[in-house]
């Protein structure tokens, strides 16, 4: 049994931690932290949770020593305070963007201001147990990836890694959640405004671009992403469908192939191909609540085109539910423990 402490709790990635780690066997939640609500009650902004704990929300000045801490902070707010966190627990794992980039003239380039803790970026692991599970087993510090990028790197890292596609151009189209936003409320995220939208909101310059194009530099290749992101009407979930080309004399069985070998013993990674039946490709509606990633592809034989789409649920294996993945990896647990929940349908 593990204490833990989630620092930032009020917010819907903090409460999605919340949300699952009471049902942990392996964990015992030692303190939850909001700057807003300090003394009130968890339940009062995670009504899901009502009846399932008593806690209070405390300071980050009241924080006790913990096992593991999830740092779940708006970005360029936790390297602010890291430097004084690293001292309340054995491990962290930073859902924000502040680690995730390895480099801090890359954070300011796309984050438009200095890294405040730049003697710490190398110390994080950036945590997609997919890609990284042998580092995060022995790591201390852990920095989440972001959601989107999270779908978009697992749909392409196999397909660069066997060397099947073309470096450029590679096009994510990216539809959005309202959830994506957190739960601070915005003249955008205003109901009248946010209902019924498709809304084209970053066109280009997505700041996930940085952490996609890092994670997949393999084997001397370095694909160029380019991301537009679009708002709809869903609480939950994320959908990319990302365009791409094979590569000459390359064809549908290399790419089962690359997916088989590199996915065929994830716990958490589907491949959706069908012919027939409900939801032939990956569906972001029956992922709610879930830390499964799915992938589904198809090959314009025409062009070439190689059309890849992938689903999951932004708060579980887009945020919360990947960063308890991680912790059990560095906790010697059962990677998938506490993360079995399969789904609902219809929903």
């Amino acid at each position: 049994m593990i204490n833990v402490s989630i620092i930032g709790a009020s917010g819907y990635s903090g409460g999605e931690l919340l949300r699952i780690l009471l049902a942990h066997p392996e964990v015992n939640i030692l303190q939850v932290t909001s700057k807003r609500f300090v003394g009130e009650p968890v339940s009062l902004y995670q009504p899901n949770l009502r009846g399932r704990t008593s806690l209070t929300f405390s300071s980050v000045e009241e924080l006790q020593h913990c096992d593991v801490m999830f740092v779940a902070l708006p970005n360029g707010t936790s390297m602010t305070l890291m430097a004084d966190l690293v001292h309340h627990a054995h491990k962290i794992i930073d859902l924000g963007a502040d680690f995730r980039l390895r480099d801090e003239k890359t954070w300011y380039r796309w984050y438009g201001k200095p890294h405040t803790a730049p003697q710490l970026i190398d110390k994080f692991i950036y945590g997609l147990p997919e890609l990284h599970r042998e580092k995060i087993k022995k790591a201390s510090f852990i920095a989440g990836p972001g959601c989107e990028a999270a779908v978009t790197i697992l749909c392409l890292w196999p397909l660069v890694k066997h060397n099947l596609i073309e470096e450029k151009p590679i096009i994510v189209d990216a539809k959005m959640s309202s959830s994506q936003a957190g739960s601070r409320v915005t003249l955008s995220s205003h109901h009248p405004e946010r209902a019924g939208v498709v809304r084209s909101y970053m066109p280009t310059g997505h700041r996930h671009t940085a952490e996609i194009e890092q994670e997949l530099q393999l084997n001397s290749i370095s694909p160029q992403v380019s991301i537009s992101a679009t708002a709809i009407e869903l609480v939950r979930g994320l959908l990319v469908t990302i365009h791409t080309f094979l590569k000459n004399g390359l064809n549908e069985r290399d790419i089962w192939n690359a997916y088989r070998t590199e996915y065929g013993d994830e716990p958490f990674i589907r491949i959706i191909k069908q012919k027939s039946g409900l939801y032939r490709y990956p569906e972001p509606k029956i992922l709610q609540g879930t830390n499964f990633c799915d992938i589904g592809f198809e090959v314009d034989k025409h062009t070439g085109r190689l059309v890849i789409i992938g689903a999951i649920d932004n708060l579980v294996k887009g945020t919360a539910g990947n960063a308890i993945q991680c912790m059990n990896l560095m906790s010697n647990f059962p990677e998938t423990l506490g993360l079995e929940f399969s789904g609902l349908h219809p929903i």
